[in-house]
């Protein structure tokens, strides 16, 4: 039974502190449609989607209003892109096109799982596919993509980590006009996980069911707000705190997982608990950490306190739903937290020290624009170091970094919207371009050697 004083604090949460469920996200599987031709391919993927995805827009609209909670975005994942393709590799852009179409269609926000799966080795369509996604990214709206390169079971696949540097550069320059905005909408991965509700990585996994639920909350505002009135209170309290807090926040969201499910005649598939920060103030990762006692983040002491509300949004989450999964932690992009991005403007975040927060944290080196002209080899090496911070610690990790074109360190580019602004920000003048070339396959830890 919910009392009358926690529906006042759901209440707060919403009105006050910018609590809200980001994402309602439907992951359709899309095997079924796999035909030699990329025309007939396309055009049913476009119907399946569409008819499946047809009424998630009025579902989220009803569930808002009911519940009195926002439901900020609508979004489809899809069975990895690669797979749909392989028959007709180098008209992969075909499908993408219709993937586009279909999202506009249904009115979601966007559609990831343009997707290649590549972290032990890559066949011949899984390149073509690769090589597709700068087109395929400059010439849709709402289309995401995603590569995974690497695992804790599998190693790092290190010809594809050298791929994607090219592939970033490429997919800059096709979205030059843009600022590189482009970029914006891939990930490279290790250890990606089959059911993220979140883009730009999302995806539909192979061992999910035919249409599945998958929802994000989110509630920095809601922790930073809590944590307020507690100036002397001890490292343990904060972290009592932090986790009653999480237990509100994903309760809300499965209530509205489960009902979201029933509605669209899908099966309920995780609560996905992550901290999403936006440019706005009062929803900020970056805060939650200054209002433990930094000066700014960035500052000695901030993995720590990161390592502290990852775990603790971890614990309270999981005691409020048996299905929590996605990346469930606190997410760290520099241009879509306004904490983050003050603290890179003033030079208290660098990349080496988002770095060291990867370990901690979920995903990694997030919404980072860096100068233009960083070479492609040096964008491979920002990917394999995240790659293996993941691998070795067994946990997800990704990179999402945006050259921007024709400018450098001391600018700053406007994204707009969710993904707000960021400054140019420096990366190591020194060149890994021998190691980066040498590809092959970088061998699992000797803690993967378990079964």
């Amino acid at each position: 039974m919910i009392s009358r004083k926690e529906i006042i604090e759901t209440i707060n949460m919403v009105e006050k502190e910018h609590f809200d469920v980001r994402t309602i996200t439907m992951g359709i599987s899309l095997l079924s449609c796999i035909r030699e031709s990329a025309e007939v391919t396309a055009g049913l993927v476009y119907d399946r989607i569409c008819r499946k995805a047809e009424n998630i827009v009025k579902v989220a609209a009803e569930l808002g209003e009911l519940y009195g909670v926002p439901i900020i975005n609508k979004r489809v994942s899809i069975t990895p892109a690669s797979i749909i393709c392989a028959p007709f590799s180098g008209k992969e852009t075909v499908v993408a096109k219709a993937l586009d179409k279909a999202a506009l269609t249904c009115g979601i926000d966007f559609l990831g799982g343009y997707s290649a799966l590549v972290g032990k080795s890559m066949t011949g369509y899984e390149k073509s596919f690769i090589e597709s996604i700068p087109e395929a990214l400059s010439t849709t709206e709402r289309l995401c993509s995603s590569v995974n390169v690497g695992s804790s079971k599998t190693g790092i696949n290190m010809d594809a980590v050298r791929l994607l540097g090219e592939i970033i550069l490429k997919t800059a320059d096709l979205t030059k006009d843009k600022d590189g905005l482009g970029c914006a909408k891939f990930v490279a991965f290790c250890n990606a996980v089959e059911d993220n509700p979140f883009m730009a990585g999302a995806f539909h996994g192979v061992s999910e069911g035919e249409t599945v639920i998958n929802v994000g909350v989110s509630g920095p505002g809601v922790v930073h707000s809590a944590l307020k009135n507690m100036a002397g209170a001890s490292t343990e309290e904060i972290a009592e705190k932090i986790k009653k807090t999480a237990f509100k926040i994903t309760r809300v969201g499965q209530l509205i997982a489960k009902e979201a499910a029933k509605r669209l005649d899908a099966e309920f598939g995780i609560v996905d608990l992550s901290l999403a920060p936006t440019p706005v103030m009062g929803d900020s990762v970056a805060h939650i950490l200054e209002e433990m006692g930094l000066e700014s983040v960035g500052a000695h002491g901030t993995t720590a306190a990161l390592a502290m509300l990852n775990d603790a949004v971890k614990k309270g989450g999981v005691m409020a739903s048996s299905m929590v999964g996605g990346l469930s932690g606190a997410f760290i992009p520099v241009s879509e937290d306004i904490g983050m991005i003050d603290a890179a403007k003033s030079g208290a975040i660098t990349l080496s020290k988002l770095e060291a927060m990867t370990a901690v944290c979920s995903v990694g080196i997030d919404m980072v624009a860096i100068p233009g002209d960083t070479p492609a080899s040096t964008i491979s090496g920002m990917i394999a170091d995240e790659a293996a911070i993941g691998m070795i610690n067994n946990k997800t990790t990704a990179v999402r970094v945006i050259p921007v074109p024709g400018k450098t360190v001391g600018d700053s580019v406007e994204f707009g919207g969710l993904l707000g602004s960021a400054p140019i920000m420096a990366v190591s003048p020194y060149s890994c371009e021998k190691f980066i070339n040498r590809g092959g396959r970088m061998p699992a830890p000797i803690h993967s050697n378990k079964n």
